[in-house]
């Protein structure tokens, strides 16, 4: 067991007004598995790259552990993927390998193809299993779900539940429930460290946010009933003085009036006080504003059908003909292993010319709104992006600000922005368009719970007609009518 202290860190990025962090302290411990959790842009893989002495800062991080991090970069990706993985952790003997790869159900024979050649997935498997064998270090694991098929995403957490310790950030609930015994969450106004499952912490978390709502209301109408009671004193004192004018007894007149003033001044410091707790409400509250959607209706049942479809890959199929009708109000989920055409089948759908047997029949004058995996090409301003995609700029950055987003983010570089957040920048795209038909592959990739939340709660309240690929099962769980699986 080994102790991380972090006293009074202090970092900002070179040229933003604001602090990520401010005089953050915490103590760690190397045998926690501990999971990161908090909404895009907060600081989570900030917080990762200064333990690994990546940033300057003030303040100091004393470890007796070294860090390693996850995923790592591999310097020679045509290398055999065995040669690459020696490369990582040079002490790690053939069996080890074989047992690390076993639990992940990973087939040995992968360490003989070219590293580049690998499925993401069985990339992900395998630098993890690199990432635990190079032993005495505290692991530091950055979003591992990503490009994780749903029964992959299970043998990881499985596999991540048996090791010593490790500082995991994800944002998929089943996963982090799997593995991790502490929670450490960023919030809007404190970071929160607390021990046990992912649920029992996002229960807890929910239980106050609800409770400090209702405190907040009552604050309210307590602060408008004085506000009233104040002036309505106030108004009595003002008539009361007007009144001493050729009035016989002005003391007695004066002494009215003036207790009068004095209970309206004490009724003003009640609702100081008052105010002066509200603003010690909601200070964690996250506050994601109810997104909404316009979708269009269609004169026919059937949108799509596919018909027989096989996906090729040159001389190679890769899965089996399949057959399927998205019909209108459905909201259908495609489920299967990474490499079984999930996305393929997708993009056969927008008429990009992917080879495959069969057919796919598309309703007359199908409007589309499309959510690609990658974010690769995104760069420029969102005023751009707004105008490049014929977006309403005003509502496109009004969904943006009930996503989490800070005004200041707003003149920034899409290419600065971390992956959650161009991920949200394509989902709130999509938002704005109106159509018949959302096709969304894998848009959950780096978004943070909360914006999760808010998404399965608008597909639930608007019920758009939509074809997605997700592996997130909560999300799917909720958000899906049907899954059909390849």
């Amino acid at each position: 067991m080994s102790t991380i202290r972090i006293e009074n860190l202090t970092f900002a990025y070179p040229g933003s007004a604001e602090n990520v962090f401010e005089n953050l302290n915490l103590q760690l411990d190397s045998d926690w598995k501990l999971g990161l959790v908090g909404r895009n842009g907060r600081g989570k893989t900030t917080l990762l790259n200064l333990l690994l002495g990546r940033y300057e800062y003030r303040g100091r991080i004393a470890s007796t552990v070294a860090f390693e991090s996850f995923p790592c970069r591999v310097e020679e990706p045509a290398l055999p993927a065995g040669d690459v993985l020696a490369r990582i952790c040079p002490n790690a003997r053939e069996w080890q390998w074989n047992r690390e790869l076993s639990l992940l159900e990973v087939a040995p024979e992968v360490l003989d193809a070219p590293f580049e050649a690998l499925s993401e997935g069985e990339r992900t498997k395998v630098l993890l299993a690199a990432l635990f064998l190079n032993e005495g270090r505290f692991p530091l694991i950055d979003e591992p779900t990503n490009h994780l098929d749903a029964r992959a995403r299970e043998k990881v957490s499985a596999y991540l539940r048996r090791q010593r310790g490790f500082l995991l950030v994800s944002h998929d609930r089943r996963f982090l429930d799997g593995c991790v015994d502490h929670v450490l969450s960023l919030n809007r106004s404190d970071v929160e460290l607390r021990g046990g499952s992912f649920s029992a912490w996002f229960s807890d978390f929910e239980q106050r946010q609800e409770a400090e709502r209702e405190r907040d209301e009552r604050l309210r109408r307590d602060i408008g009933r004085m506000k009233q009671a104040a002036r309505r004193t106030a108004g009595w004192a003002d008539k009361v003085e007007a009144s001493k004018i050729g009035a016989g007894d002005k003391g007695y007149v004066g002494h009215k009036s003036a207790k009068m003033m004095q209970r309206a001044k004490a009724i003003e410091v009640r609702q100081q006080r008052a105010i002066d707790q509200r603003s010690e409400l909601l200070r964690n509250a996250e506050t994601a504003g109810e997104l909404k959607l316009s979708p269009l209706a269609h004169r026919a049942d059937v949108l799509v059908a596919y018909e027989g479809v096989v996906v090729r890959y040159g001389a190679r199929s890769v899965n089996a003909p399949i057959a399927f009708e998205v019909r209108r109000g459905e909201r259908i989920a495609l489920d299967g292993g990474n490499g079984s055409g999930k996305s393929s089948l997708l993009k056969l759908l927008l008429g990009e010319p992917i080879a495959h047997e069969g057919s796919v029949r598309i309703a007359s004058g199908l409007a589309v709104s499309y959510v690609p995996q990658g974010t690769g090409h995104m760069q420029g301003s969102l005023a751009g992006f707004a105008r490049e995609h014929c977006l309403d700029e005003s509502l496109f950055k009004a969904i943006l600000r009930k996503m989490g987003f800070e005004r200041g983010q707003f003149e920034r570089d899409l290419r600065k922005f971390s992956e959650g957040q161009k991920k949200k920048v394509l989902l709130a795209r999509s938002l704005c368009e109106r159509a018949h038909l959302y096709v969304w592959d894998e848009p959950l990739n780096y978004i943070d719970l909360y914006s999760r939340i808010q998404i399965e709660r608008l597909i639930l309240e608007f019920s758009p007609t939509m074809l997605f690929v997700e592996h997130d099962a909560a999300f799917r769980e909720k958000a899906a009518t049907r899954i059909v699986r390849l």
